[in-house]
């Protein structure tokens, strides 16, 4: 990895009237996560787009339990910068949502999570020298949690000097320098049935052991943090029980239950902490049995990943006269987490700048369009060459 330097690539503009026009043409191709021939359509927009900025190359086109994946790769793979073109957005949502550009804003849905960041990523590869390299992976199921692209992700990022993700900017356009990790579980409670008006003594009533279960975990939060597990500043794991259900009539004993719970940690010391916490518990109730189902799903992205790329980072923005860098720590996860997770040194949040991810208010700042790939061309420069 080196210092940022003087090139060809440095100096080229960047021309915000094209990621425009290649923003609208991404946005107004809907890819709901859910809806897979829609994204197999948007597949077939996102590569033909990457294609006319990476020299004519066609992407291998990865189709894993129906959901389409993209991939380029140059040479012996240095960097790897990974975005996702699926949306949570339902199909129609253009109608209610349209594509538009009004005082600097751009409007439509997936414009921030994160299509603009796709933008970016092709126009930063253009202004590159060499493409000798890269890669570039664009999954089509990260906003359902990844689940047939975690491992293609994993294998890209092994054996890179750095993972550069495009998904859209903290507040304010802060990079995002950690993600807590993410884990979710389910625990089935199995009682007993009894009649509740003629023998309720002789029922097991999951129910009320779901209802202790609530209360323990509660508690396993502060456990988990014990000992420096969690992170400085407050940055602290939450376990948080979401979904509960137990019976089935109103007047029986309920037999079985059940506890969804969503689990966020700063480190992964945490969220092996957690796991054996939740595999630990007990039941209250004489006679009931708790089942745990789910697990991880995500390791976090620690500052220790990303450090010294917002170094980097704040060195490349100098050099190219862009204002001052600053980073965030983030609730939310991404396939970013993934990429530290096998030891490959990763910086999120180098898409979009603007806000309203998933929601009515999702917009993008314009004028940010083209310093954001400015900034992620010099990156790439700089850990390459």
């Amino acid at each position: 990895m080196t210092g940022p330097t003087t090139s060809a690539a440095a100096a080229r503009a960047f021309d915000t009237e094209a990621m425009l026009t290649d923003l609208a043409e991404l946005v107004t191709c809907e890819s709901f996560s859910a809806d897979l021939a829609a994204v197999a359509r948007s597949a077939d927009v996102v590569a033909a787009q990457g294609a006319r900025y990476l020299g004519g190359v066609a992407p291998e086109r990865i189709v894993l339990g129906g959901v389409t994946h993209l991939r380029w790769v140059f040479g012996t793979p240095k960097v790897l910068l990974v975005g996702h073109h699926d949306t949570v957005w339902p199909m129609g949502s253009l109608a209610t949502h349209p594509w538009s550009v009004r005082d600097g804003i751009a409007r439509g849905p997936g414009v921030f999570d994160m299509k603009a960041g796709l933008v970016q990523m092709f126009h930063a590869l253009a202004a590159s020298d060499s493409l000798d390299g890269i890669a570039v992976l664009i999954t089509g199921d990260e906003e359902v949690g990844s689940t047939t692209s975690r491992e293609l992700i994993e294998d890209c990022a092994r054996g890179c000097a750095a993972a550069f993700v495009l998904e859209a900017s903290a507040d304010g356009g802060a990079l995002k320098t950690a993600r807590k990790g993410g884990s979710m579980y389910e625990l089935v409670v199995h009682g007993k049935a009894a009649h509740a008006g003629l023998e309720p003594e002789k029922g097991i009533n999951a129910a009320v052991e779901a209802a202790h279960l609530v209360l323990a975990l509660g508690e396993l939060a502060a456990r988990a943090d014990e000992g420096g597990a969690g992170a400085s500043g407050g940055w602290r794991t939450t376990v948080t029980p979401t979904v509960l259900g137990a019976g089935s009539v109103t007047n029986t004993v309920p037999a079985r239950a059940k506890v969804t719970v969503d689990v966020r940690v700063p480190t992964r010391k945490a969220q092996d902490r957690v796991d054996e916490l939740i595999r630990g518990l007990t039941p209250t109730v004489p006679g009931a049995r708790i089942e745990v189902l789910g697990g991880p799903n995500r390791p976090p992205l620690e500052e220790s990943s990303s450090s010294a790329l917002f170094d980097l980072a704040g060195l490349t923005a100098a050099h190219r006269g862009l204002p001052p860098l600053r980073s965030a720590a983030v609730g939310g996860a991404s396939d970013g987490n993934f990429t530290a997770g096998v030891g490959c040194p990763t910086l999120d949040g180098l898409g979009a700048v603007g806000g309203g991810a998933h929601a009515d208010h999702e917009h993008v700042i314009v004028a940010e369009l083209a310093p954001r790939a400015q900034l992620l061309a010099g990156l790439i420069e700089a850990v390459v060459r």
